[in-house]
């Protein structure tokens, strides 16, 4: 008789009630798995010497979820077991046992599960010590978003910083940038999967990279003297005519005690400071200028169609960055690309107008890189139709498009400009247009005297282009009409005038 009557369910253990059932001891150790998971990336975060911005995705986003799905199987295992004793309760089948430690099939499930939650942490820490190595290498930078950042990826690795890993310079040494570098990232992930990556990308206002982070690599101090560089440029006639130039850039410094305070690095801020404001996000609009100069004298200078209040207006300290700002992602223009091709003699000059004709297919209007490729070949094989250099001309200059121009994210040289130099955008004409006027009317930002920065040595073809002359020449342009204009008003990357 006693065997027929139901017994009422026992109250559970301490154990039982701590574990309650094995949907919540897994949610117990996913909680902690992820918990430990989060302590040693926050440790690698702040502790080791490299830093990487996209750690904080796995550190303050990955983990944080892993803990959530713990506490919610723990939950979930809670709500099983009330719900189990009440159907015990009933009379139903318990379909969701509690541990019990004094069964000992419950004590060796126990410990098998013990022996897979130390493996479990095992494998955490060694995923999350190389889930840090990996989020901070040029791959995951470049590649995890393999459209969104082919463009700026492609050019890193062109650059002269192509061994210098992102996180070097895209995360500032003070812990302000550090932490903007965080909630960056985080963003990053938010408008990927959203779909709302601008096109193109800019950096501009969202990544700190000042005078500060290049000095984690160079010395200011030590940037002196002269350098010589040659430009080889082809003509757009039909015989591709070779137009080269000598040049003897004065880089000059900054610093009296490492040599005299000119050429391109006077501007540098050791001892004069330089500052200005931009009337346009990637500044290459600059309306007003002031100078202090090392012996205290300050001097203002301003187009005439500004007026405001420059109290009123975000001014910058002029650093590094304001003419180098391409150091590691420069998209090349078209007429540079087939110049370096036609020069290292991957495009013959044998073919008639090559050099136009590449620009040309190089600059047309495509939607997307498989149809540039395509409208590439078609317009070098109708221009070239019997030429044994047909093919590795078509590969060359398919090679180009695929390294200078990015149809899908709107990316090419257009949307970049380098203000190194002054060829082919504003660059040093910013400022040195002999419009900025200071405000006695006295003196300009003079724009006309070349030889400040640098010597033209020699130019032309032959004899006249190896022939150097160390005193310097007047530059003549092998067209007319040159004089009242600036290079980058006819120099714009393209054929087009």
């Amino acid at each position: 008789m006693s065997n027929e009557i139901q017994s009422a369910p026992s109250p559970p253990s301490k154990s039982s009630r701590f574990m309650l059932n094995w949907s919540t001891l897994a949610g117990w150790v996913v909680t902690f798995a992820g918990l430990f998971a989060f302590l040693l990336l926050l440790s690698l975060d702040f502790f080791v010497s490299k830093k990487s911005p996209y750690l904080g995705i796995l550190t303050y986003l990955v983990s944080p979820l892993i803990i959530t799905g713990g506490l919610l199987l723990v939950l979930l295992g809670w709500i099983l077991y009330r719900h189990k004793r009440a159907l015990a309760s009933a009379g139903a089948f318990p379909f969701l046992p509690a541990i019990d430690l004094s069964r000992p099939r419950d004590v060796r499930l126990l410990s098998v599960f013990a022996l897979f939650a130390l493996v479990l942490f095992l494998f955490v820490s060694m995923g999350s010590y190389e889930a840090y190595h990996v989020t901070k290498s040029v791959q995951f930078c470049g590649q995890t978003c393999h459209q969104e950042m082919a463009p700026q990826y492609v050019a890193y690795q062109h650059s002269p910083h192509a061994r210098v890993e992102c996180t070097a310079c895209h995360i500032g040494s003070d812990a302000v940038s550090f932490v903007k570098a965080k909630f960056n990232g985080l963003g990053q992930v938010y408008t990927t999967l959203a779909g709302n990556v601008a096109k193109p990308i800019e950096g501009h206002g969202k990544i700190q990279i000042n005078q500060k982070t290049c000095e984690q690599c160079h010395w200011p101090e030590r940037f002196v003297g002269n350098l010589q560089r040659s430009y080889m440029h082809y003509l757009d006639d039909e015989t591709n005519s070779f137009y080269g130039v000598k040049l003897l850039l004065k880089v000059g410094g900054g610093d009296p005690t490492h040599g005299p305070l000119s050429g391109i690095h006077w501007h540098m801020n050791l001892k004069n400071k330089v500052e200005y404001i931009a009337s346009d996000p990637l500044k290459q609009k600059v309306p007003w200028v002031r100078l202090t100069e090392t012996n205290g004298v300050v001097t203002e200078f301003a187009l005439a169609d500004f007026k405001e209040n420059p109290s009123r207006s975000t001014i910058h300290t002029m650093d590094c960055m304001d003419c180098h700002n391409r150091p590691a992602h420069h998209f090349r223009t078209p007429n540079d690309a087939v110049d370096l091709a036609i020069s290292l003699g991957k495009l013959s000059t044998n073919l008639p107008a090559i050099k136009r004709n590449s620009v040309l297919a190089l600059t047309g209007s495509y939607a997307t890189t498989e149809e540039a490729l395509t409208r590439i070949e078609g317009s070098l094989r109708a221009a070239y139709p019997s030429r044994p250099e047909l093919q590795s001309t078509i590969r060359e200059v398919q090679s180009i498009y695929q390294t200078c121009l990015f149809p899908e994210m709107r990316t090419d040289w257009r949307t970049h400009a380098n203000n190194i130099g002054h060829k082919d955008w504003p660059g040093c004409f910013r400022c040195h247009d002999n419009k900025h006027v200071s405000a006695d009317g006295k003196r300009t930002i003079n724009g006309q005297d070349c030889n400040s920065c640098h010597l033209i040595l020699s130019e032309g073809s032959g004899a006249a282009f190896e022939q150097s002359d160390l005193s310097g020449r007047e530059f003549k342009h092998p067209e007319e009409g040159w004089k009242d204009l600036r290079c980058h008003d006819c120099h714009n990357g393209s054929m087009e005038k």
